[in-house]
């Protein structure tokens, strides 16, 4: 008998059991994300799947192929054509054309035609008695909703919207100016690489064609062994480098290869700087090249359509002071059918409509739009302080991209004369060690200043290349001309 209270009292408390069961695992459920000690990482179920849909939303990714030497036009357009950059850019100005449709839409009356069926049954009061009454509506209507005044705020608005439709299309032009930059300073990194790449061949045919004359003098008795280590050692350091520049080599080629969105891993060829027509000088100096930064710059007119949109918004909400005069109205066709209690029922059909004229007039709000206005016209002088500040750093970076070009124009034909002086020396000295009338110091000298200047020389043409095209870049020049060397 004892038993049956505390099986009762159980019984009570099952159902909070059932409860506490219940938020236990929904806690645990929305914990799941959660790492739950610092100390190690995250690892859940949930984390592999995230890792299954990374794997499987890779995109088809552009082939390149090896049979052919890819010029820097065609690489140009591959980029252009496949980048996710320029594409999101796109989808942006897109946004911005979507949203200017939208306050276009406001400027038109909003028209609704729709259909009402209605049928009730309740008691009314008729006189001093409770009757049942029956009711069957049926109408069928057109309503038209349209703001004949609202102070401009509306086409303020679609001004300030088209405005920024133009500032996301020049941010569109800006995106393809930046990948077409990428794309330039990456071929030019690979051509540079690549002749680094044959420059270390050459600098390793060259200390190997020394190491044979040391050999070979030393097995007659013309060279010491110290003599011989040397040479041998100058061979090994040239064939470290010439591991290291083709490393350089691969790693360009990857990178070249995923702004084209084709595989890092891909194998193909570009022409070499031997093809390339290099100009002999720049074609303007630097303060045309300034003035023309100053008009091409696709950023520089975004701002100025930052500016205009920032000013519209100003005078929107400035229209908020003003009073705004609306129309709505409905016309229709009625059919309707009743009945009470111990009365006839009736049907009646007709044209129904009705007209409203209104007028508000927000007359105190708190000092609400005066904060609006106020943050309106700070937000107008941020973005003209941005475009005072975009307008001294675009002269910066125009001036100093033509004093690097410059520089690079003169430090190749430095590099030049370096190259071909030391190949006469190096011709010479190997020449006279062979005849006994030089050492093997000054031989290894003149190989190192060999070496040296080969990369020198090919460093210095592809930095007037990479100089040319940084000038473009930085003047938005790049975008109308997308002129490149022609072979």
């Amino acid at each position: 008998m004892r038993s049956s209270p505390v099986a009762f009292n159980l019984g009570r408390f099952r159902p909070c059991a059932y409860l506490f069961g219940v938020l236990s695992f929904a806690g645990s459920m929305l914990a799941q994300d959660l790492p739950n000690r610092p100390e190690r990482p995250w690892f859940t179920d949930a984390e592999a799947k995230v890792s299954r849909q990374a794997e499987q939303s890779r995109h088809e990714e552009l082939g390149l192929t090896q049979e052919k030497k890819y010029t820097l036009s065609e690489l140009v357009d591959l980029a252009e054509a496949h980048s996710p950059e320029t594409r999101e850019a796109w989808q942006a100005a897109r946004q911005r054309a979507a949203a200017l449709h939208l306050a276009q839409s406001a400027l038109y009356p909003a028209l609704d035609v729709g259909f009402t069926a209605l049928t009730n049954r309740n008691g009314v009061l008729l006189y001093n008695t409770f009757v049942i009454q029956q009711l069957g509506i049926g109408e069928v209507a057109a309503k038209m909703n349209y703001t004949l005044f609202d102070a401009n705020g509306r086409i303020d608005q679609v001004k300030e919207q088209r405005s920024l439709l133009r500032a996301a299309s020049f941010s569109f032009n800006d995106a393809h100016r930046q990948l077409l930059f990428r794309v330039m300073h990456a071929y030019y990194l690979l051509l540079d690489s690549k002749g680094q790449r044959v420059a270390a061949e050459s600098n390793l045919t060259s200390a190997q064609a020394v190491s044979d004359a040391t050999q070979a003098r030393f097995d007659n008795g013309l060279a010491t062994l110290p003599d011989l280590s040397e040479a041998k050692s100058t061979a090994a350091q040239a064939n470290y480098e010439l591991q290291l520049r083709i490393g350089n080599e691969r790693k360009a080629t990857g990178y070249l290869a995923t702004l084209v969105t084709a595989p890092a891993d891909t194998s193909f060829d570009v022409q070499s700087i031997d093809e390339l027509t290099i100009p002999p000088t720049l074609s303007a100096e630097g303060h045309e090249l300034i003035e023309v930064a100053l008009k091409e710059r696709p950023d520089l007119l975004r701002q100025f359509s930052a500016i205009d949109a920032a000013k519209s918004g100003v005078r929107e909400a400035r229209s908020r002071y003003f009073p705004t005069v609306n129309f709505s109205g409905s016309l229709g066709e009625l059919r309707a059918w009743g009945l009470q209690t111990a009365q006839p029922g009736a049907y009646a059909t007709g044209r129904v409509y009705d007209a409203e004229l209104t007028l508000n007039w927000n007359v105190f709000d708190g000092n609400r739009r005066r904060s609006q206005v106020r943050e309106t016209e700070a937000a107008q002088k941020r973005e003209e302080e941005t475009l005072r500040g975009l307008r001294d750093r675009i002269e910066s970076e125009v001036w100093q991209a033509f004093v690097d070009a410059d520089t690079a124009f003169r430090q190749r034909d430095a590099a030049t004369a370096l190259l071909r002086a030391s190949q006469d020396s190096y011709d010479q000295s190997l020449e006279s060690y062979k005849y006994g009338v030089r050492n093997i110091v000054d031989v290894l000298a003149a190989q190192r200043q060999l070496a040296a200047a080969r990369f020198e020389d090919v460093s210095a043409r592809v930095a007037v290349l990479d100089s040319l095209a940084q000038v473009s870049y930085r003047t938005g020049e790049l975008l109308r001309t997308r002129e490149v060397p022609k072979p």
